[in-house]
């Protein structure tokens, strides 16, 4: 059945970047357990470190960038409180809130998962499709 809203240009674009984008996905599940951490803890630590405008984020903030629900953001992040990559602190603000910080080791692992990401981005790019 053809489908006037869509030429077959655009159908190559998508697969073309879902390719792209499955490809990159991959190398990163191997390379983050090849380097004793999940996908997911990765995602966090990440996500933690690239937060705009500051150095922690909050748990809803890191359930809405996992696409993940609360309670399992949660458990995430004291599996990372025990492997010694975050922390957790109370908001000077708000003491309801509970901030999620980056530990030294924390830093560091994603600093070196980060720099193979980079490099693997460069590889997949042509200029369009990867960031």
């Amino acid at each position: 059945m053809k489908n006037p809203d869509l030429t077959k240009q655009e159908f190559e674009t998508l697969s073309e970047f879902r390719y792209r984008l499955r490809r990159f996905l991959r190398f990163s599940e191997q390379v983050t357990r090849k380097h004793g951490i999940t996908p997911l803890q990765y995602l966090l630590l990440l996500h933690v470190k690239g937060f705009p405008g500051r150095e922690w984020a909050r748990i809803g903030e890191l359930a809405e960038r996992l696409q993940a629900q609360h309670h399992g953001v949660v458990a995430l992040v004291s599996r990372c409180e025990k492997l010694g990559w975050v922390a957790r602190r109370q908001n000077q603000t708000d003491r309801r809130e509970v901030e999620v910080h980056l530990t030294a080791k924390g830093e560091n692992m994603v600093t070196r998962i980060a720099l193979l990401h980079r490099n693997e981005r460069f590889n997949l790019q042509d200029g369009s499709l990867l960031p």
